[in-house]
């Protein structure tokens, strides 16, 4: 049966519980183990002691472990939890979980439901089974698992049963951190240090600063049926063959449309799941290329963010299944149709509940507002290297810099406003007004008039300001986003210490309004012009954009994971990484180490996909047809007619076949040669992925001569535009 029949009609469709019928206020957060859960089951005493660590980065009281550990325990056998696991992150950029029974047995022969303040603190898994990037050998196994207070305790469900997943860190034996989760905690840490420094400096005393985050999900969904008959698809999450259908996205009509029955079904069991689990996504619609998605997410602590953006992962990839669906989450998935990205909405607040990077009504009076943007702008220049490669895969090096994804190039995108107000500031070292908001009248009576931002947005920038906070657009999909916030709150944390160093410098003992005022003014004004190079709210896309920031501005563009990599380890990013205690030299080191593995491994596996899919799919089919052409040839030849057409439908068949052959064993001669590179990974870079291409190339081209039903594989129409 052909993929496409067999896929459609081989569904069967889940039962989806509608939405509609679900309180959600009722269900929020129920299989989370939070603070209102906690409030109910602790003493008084210790819950105080537990959100002094959770609300204010008090140290934990390892004290109040046992009487956690019992709560915790007993809320979750409670909704049917018979195992517990420490929930962590490793370096792999997903997560990982060892399943314990809370079943243990007693003397006389029973068994009793335990979990201590012992087994709630720390796990010991196998730290040298996970990428460690030199800080673990295999001889050298013993690595910990620490609990994590600050991010809720949570139960999934499977089947009739529930495991309790606690959010941890994963650190070695001898402390170095092998995973996301603890430099992320870290660098909020920094921030938060270097923040409350600044803003009592500027006249705020605060309690605590905290990053927040929301960050966007894109996705795209096939059918199942699509995604086994696929082997690219299985084995690397994205085509590596395959030719454009006659129709792509170029109706942009698929964009915010009608979302079809059988995926809202599934977006509202997703929305189910993760409403249970505490997460607050708040947006769903179709995204711009067929069967692409999103949902988003309302701004959190930037730590449980990070979490709930591995839980949201978890839940659609899962809940697929449930649908007869597959989820991809890979960057690129299909040739020729927009990619997917993760937009990383980010933000700092203090405890007070005020947004540092809210500019108000009239930003150019709001210096604290000017301030911080200011210490933003000042980092992302200072450290474009850095954010490049908190972004690098292999996935990613094929999204960026195309059609809907913004380029490899860092620059700000600020607005029409706040670029006049910094530059009032550096023109004249005061600012005086912001460009007016204003009305927007539509020209109908019946349309409201419609209040207008002072500035437009900008999809083609990497890194924008888009309100009240900066959306970094150029994360990956399938990426955790603890490594790219850890960049961006240290990064920041540095550019915060060095504006309050030469605030107090001007300052000295003179800390009256007027003076603060004034040299506020003075220090923001010195450092954008020391770094205004890296404001651009033109297009992203353009050629003479690549030409402008890097020939007159001397912005980088590395467009190749090994190129952004190669930077992680210089002197000034060990050094500021060292210098606020959020990653060592080795531990930066490892990191590199295990994403140039990764990219190479990655590559790897999909040339060899790709030679195996030309060989034992591709060509046979080819053949096959080859041999059809032939036969009919012969019966047309008999029949006494012109057998012209068919000679010459042959003949393309036989020039694609034999570059298709001569292709195939290049791409593995490459590949050999990779593997004995000094460099394998530039040599996958220089190499194997132009092989690769022109694999796919005579690919493609059999694909438009082989009849349909000898094409071994789902099409993109199919998997576009069927089995919705």
């Amino acid at each position: 049966m052909p993929a496409l029949t067999r896929a459609v009609n081989g569904h069967t469709p889940a039962n989806g519980r509608p939405m509609s019928l679900t309180d959600v206020e009722e269900i929020f957060g129920q299989n989370t183990f939070g603070l209102a859960e906690m409030k109910s089951r602790l003493p008084k005493a210790v819950y105080k002691k537990l959100t002094a660590t959770i609300e204010d980065g008090e140290p934990f009281d390892a004290t109040v472990a046992d009487a956690v550990a019992l709560a915790m325990k007993e809320w979750a056998v409670e909704r049917g939890a018979t195992h517990y696991t420490h929930w962590f992150q490793p370096l792999t950029g997903r997560t990982a979980e060892k399943h314990d029974s809370f079943i243990t047995p007693n003397a006389g022969g029973g068994a009793v439901a335990e979990f201590s303040g012992k087994n709630l603190i720390q796990g010991e898994p196998d730290a040298s089974s996970f990428p460690g990037g030199g800080l673990r050998a295999t001889f050298e196994a013993r690595g910990y698992t620490a609990y994590d207070p600050t991010s809720p305790a949570f139960l999934v469900e499977h089947n009739g049963s529930a495991t309790l997943c606690i959010p941890t860190g994963f650190a070695s034996w001898t402390g170095e951190a092998l995973d996301h989760k603890i430099p992320l905690l870290r660098s909020m840490e920094a921030l938060n240090k270097q923040a409350r420094r600044a803003l009592a400096v500027l006249g705020d005393e605060v309690g605590r600063v905290t990053a927040t985050c929301g960050s966007e999900q894109e996705y795209f969904l096939v059918d199942e049926g699509f995604f086994e008959d696929r082997p690219d698809l299985l084995v690397a999450g994205r085509t590596l063959v395959g030719a454009a259908p006659p129709r792509g996205q170029e109706f942009d009509d698929h964009y915010f449309g009608s979302i079809p029955d059988r995926i809202m079904a599934y977006m509202n069991a997703v929305e189910t799941e993760l409403y249970q689990l505490g997460v607050p996504v708040a947006t769903r619609h179709n995204e711009v290329a067929p069967g692409q998605y999103e949902f988003a997410p309302i701004f959190e602590n930037a730590n449980v963010a990070a979490d709930h953006q591995q839980v949201v992962m978890m839940v659609l990839q899962r809940t697929a299944k449930r649908f007869g669906l597959a989820c991809l989450l890979h960057e690129k998935p299909f040739a020729g149709v927009n990619g997917s990205g993760k937009h990383v909405n980010w933000s700092m607040s203090t405890d007070t509940g005020v947004n540092l990077l809210e500019p108000g009504d009239t930003p150019h009076s709001n210096l604290r507002f000017l301030f911080f943007c200011a210490a933003v702008v000042q980092a992302v220049h200072t450290h474009q290297d850095l954010l490049r490669a908190s972004i690098a895969t292999a996935a990613n090096d094929h999204r960026l810099g195309a059609g809907e994804a913004p380029p490899a190039i860092l620059s700000i995108f600020l607005g029409d406003q706040l670029s006049d107000v910094f530059e009032q500031i550096t023109a004249s070292g005061t600012a005086t007004e912001s460009k007016p908001s204003g009305l927007l009248g539509l020209g109908s009576p019946v349309l409201p008039t419609l209040p207008r931002h002072a500035g437009d947005r900008n999809r083609t920038s990497p890194f924008a300001f888009t309100g009240n906070k900066f959306e970094f657009r150029a994360v990956g999909s399938s990426q955790s986003v603890s490594f790219p916030l850890a960049v961006l709150n240290t990064i920041t944390a540095e550019a915060i210490d060095d504006l309050a160093t030469k605030l107090e410098a001007r300052l000295g003992r003179k800390r009256s309004k007027k003076a603060v005022e004034a040299a506020v003014q003075e220090v923001i004004a010195d450092s954008i012009c020391e770094h205004t190079k890296i404001v651009f709210n033109g297009d992203g896309y353009s050629d003479e954009w690549t030409r402008e920031a890097v020939e007159d501005r001397g912005l980088l563009n590395l467009k190749t994971t090994p190129d952004a990599l190669a930077t992680l380890t210089g002197a000034k990013n060990v050094s500021m990484f060292e210098r606020y205690d959020v990653l060592s030299e080795a531990e930066l080191e490892s990191r590199r180490d295990i994403l140039l593995e990764q990219y190479v491994l990655t590559l790897n596996v999909e040339a060899a996909t790709t030679e195996s899919m030309a060989r034992t799919l591709i060509l046979p089919a080819a053949i096959r047809t080859l041999v059809e052409l032939g036969e009919a040839a012969e019966a047309v030849e008999d029949l006494g007619l012109d057998t012209s057409g068919t000679q010459e439908m042959a003949a393309a068949v036989v020039e694609h076949v034999n570059a298709l052959q001569k292709a195939a064993g290049s791409l593995a001669a490459a590949r050999a040669a990779a593997h004995h590179a000094d460099d394998e990974s530039r040599a996958m870079t220089d190499r194997v992925i132009p092989a690769m291409a022109t694999v796919r190339q005579a690919c493609d081209a059999l694909e438009k001569l082989v009849p349909a039903d000898l094409w071994p594989l789902p099409t993109y129409r199919e998997m576009l535009f069927s089995g919705k």
